[in-house]
């Protein structure tokens, strides 16, 4: 893939562009996917200490939740103490089991939201109303675009979406010299 430009690539350093960059390239995904997932995940701040709005106990780039960190031999404290492009190391470690399956935007937010989506339709219903887990759709219930009760794939990256235009704006946009 080419380096000559990055999503959201201005607001983090040159350091965390080459791991960008190598990730995608190792794990066959778009760069500028995995920054759009990460600037919707920290709230645009790419801080590895940037802890889950809703309490759910997540933190980081990705919102790693307490038992995602263990298995991946850490602590949410330590990802949290760790600088971003430390934590990147984290990223790559997190996304290596879906090694060329994410190709798609979606796919890449799945794979941090709901795993069992990756691969599925983006008309794939994630999260139902009334249905148990109850707490799933409650917790997302801003993603329900239409509010017909029915979350979707499609609807859920769709603020990944509007996350991945705004990182390609040129007030955002890493271009190399």
């Amino acid at each position: 893939m080419a380096n000559d430009t990055l999503a959201w690539g201005r607001k983090v350093s040159q350091t965390f562009r080459d791991r960008v960059f190598w990730i995608g390239d190792e794990l066959g995904l778009d760069p500028d996917h995995l920054m759009a997932c990460m600037a919707w995940e920290s709230a645009e701040t790419f801080r590895a200490d940037v802890k889950n709005a809703a309490g759910s106990g997540a933190t980081g780039l990705v919102q790693f939740m307490p038992s995602t960190a263990r298995a991946l031999g850490t602590t949410t404290s330590k990802l949290a103490a760790m600088t971003p492009e430390d934590q990147l190391n984290y990223v790559y470690k997190y996304f290596l089991p879906y090694k060329g399956r994410l190709k798609t935007l979606s796919d890449l937010y799945m794979a941090i939201l709901w795993p069992k989506g990756v691969g599925k339709p983006e008309s794939y219903a994630l999260f139902v109303r009334g249905q148990k887990p109850l707490a799933n759709y409650q917790q997302n219930a801003g993603l329900d675009v239409n509010k017909d009760g029915i979350i979707t794939k499609a609807e859920c990256s769709a603020k990944v979406q509007a996350k991945l235009i705004r990182g390609m704006s040129p007030a955002h946009r890493w271009v190399a010299a």
